[in-house]
């Protein structure tokens, strides 16, 4: 019986590619003191400020158990502020701060190094990224 081949499997693939693009990222962010996973939460929140951590979750795949503490810490490091709002105590709306702002400024350099560093062209990244969002939800 034919067992599976590790290097046809499309999972294995993608996990790879995405261990790869998190190594390429880690240097690059540790410049600005930022994880990766908070460097996509401040993206989110450049593309559209003000938002519930209800919706940016969902927007990053992220649990709310896992985006909660990653809040926090970017909370203390002054790049977001948490705002209850004042109709609904429970529910909580994130924004940038001028700091995040700033930061946030440097997203398209640090990803434009990070793309470069993939060896890619750019129309294999733009053909790369509509086969991903195939698969997504």
């Amino acid at each position: 019986m034919p067992i599976a081949q590790l290097d046809n499997q499309l999972c294995f693939a993608l996990y790879s590619a995405s261990s790869r693009l998190t190594s390429i990222y880690r240097p690059l962010l540790a410049s600005i003191d930022v994880t990766y996973t908070q460097f996509l939460v401040l993206i989110a929140l450049g593309e559209e400020d003000n938002l519930s951590v209800t919706f940016l979750s969902k927007k990053l795949g992220l649990t709310k158990a896992t985006i909660s503490p990653l809040l926090k810490r970017l909370e203390q490091k002054g790049l977001v502020q948490r705002q209850i709002l004042q109709d609904n105590e429970r529910q909580k709306n994130i924004q940038l701060t001028e700091t995040g702002r700033a930061l946030v400024q440097k997203s398209e350099q640090i990803t434009q190094e990070a793309f470069c560093a993939t060896g890619l062209s750019k129309q294999e990244a733009i053909d790369m990224i509509a086969l991903c969002r195939k698969i997504q939800p």
